[in-house]
């Protein structure tokens, strides 16, 4: 059996759960801010997994895949122990924001200070409070500025343990993206802790298909680490498409855009992905790819200027191979309905 836990001063006994406030601040309004924190502590020994969404207060999909997660009957039986946080960035959450009140990127403050800002001081308590003691980890995310994202996990590949759950996530494609100073990633990296990135659907919306991927992604990765039982047999397993880097294609002129690639599509190099429209007469601009892979995100908003990121595109050879996936993808997903 495992022993106890403490989390901001609260005691978790083994083959329990709690719901933890955790202090951040007090407002100038004397107004006190609390992150919720959701802990199961499983009877067995096993892995720490720590789960997070909302880092950035606009995207909200994490809070719902968390939500979905936790209610599973399945996650009562845990081995080891689950720290679940629906919000991280309380303030930004509130205001529909992808910033703090201070108006900084908490992705950007880890590990934070106790003495630093607002967001550097809520870096500093995730830091000290959920991520101390873990040896997994897993980012929520979703687009931002009306762009929607492709399920997908960002992760540092060359750690072989990293590779191995990202893969189990069973996500169409899986890019190799180093950390960035700064970044929960990174900080989470120095002290040994195996994390994936996922980004899945568009700021301040709920996607049902990046939801179900998300939900069935952290089974995935909680049953390869031995925190919850295989049951039965598997019908089939992705094998994500690994991209080595990704690149923004940007809007050549300014006008009515009109994107014919959809996110999961494949490009071909110099091949035409949408247009952009001259709204007071007949001009008409192509937008070509200038490089052959999959689409993995893209501006929904029908309006460009020129230079605006509109299209992303993870770098593949094997073009092939990208519509039997996403179909076997998509296939799985709506399954689970």
């Amino acid at each position: 059996m495992q022993s106890a836990m403490k989390i901001a001063g609260t005691t978790v006994k083994p083959g329990t759960q709690a719901t933890i406030d955790i202090q951040v601040a007090r407002l100038y309004t004397h107004t006190d801010m609390a992150m919720p924190v959701h802990v199961i502590h499983g009877r067995q020994d096993g892995p720490r997994l720590f789960i997070c969404g909302a880092i950035h207060g606009d995207e909200i999909i994490g809070t719902e895949i968390i939500r979905r997660l936790i209610n599973l009957k399945k996650i009562k039986k845990l081995r080891g122990t689950l720290i679940a946080v629906p919000v991280v960035n309380i303030y930004a959450f509130l205001q529909q924001s992808r910033y703090s009140p201070d108006r900084r990127d908490l992705n950007r403050f880890f590990p934070g200070s106790a003495k630093g800002s607002l967001t550097s001081q809520l870096a500093a308590t995730f830091m000290d409070e959920i991520v101390h003691g873990c040896q997994y980890g897993i980012d929520l995310h979703a687009g931002s500025n009306h762009r929607a994202n492709l399920p997908q996990i960002r992760a540092d590949i060359k750690i072989l343990e990293t590779l191995r759950i990202a893969r189990e996530f069973q996500v169409p494609v899986v890019i190799d993206a180093a950390t960035r100073e700064g970044s929960l990633r990174h900080s989470a990296a120095e002290k040994g802790i195996h994390m994936l990135l996922y980004e899945a659907g568009e700021a301040l919306r709920f996607d049902e298909e990046g939801i179900r991927a998300g939900v069935r992604g952290v089974l995935g990765v909680m049953t390869a680490v031995g925190m919850l039982r295989r049951s039965g047999r598997r019908k089939s397993v992705i094998d994500p498409l690994i991209a080595d880097s990704t690149s923004w294609v940007r809007a050549p002129a300014s006008g009515i855009l009109h994107m014919e690639s959809p996110l999961g599509g494949r490009v071909a190099k110099n091949s035409r992905i949408g247009i952009i429209a001259d709204p007071f007469g007949n001009q008409e601009i192509d937008i070509r790819s200038p490089v052959s892979g999959m689409v993995i995100g893209r501006l929904n908003l029908p309006l460009a200027q020129r230079g605006d990121a509109i299209i992303h595109i993870a770098h593949l050879d094997r073009l092939k191979g990208i519509e039997p996936i996403i179909e076997e993808f998509r296939e799985e997903i709506i399954e689970q309905s």
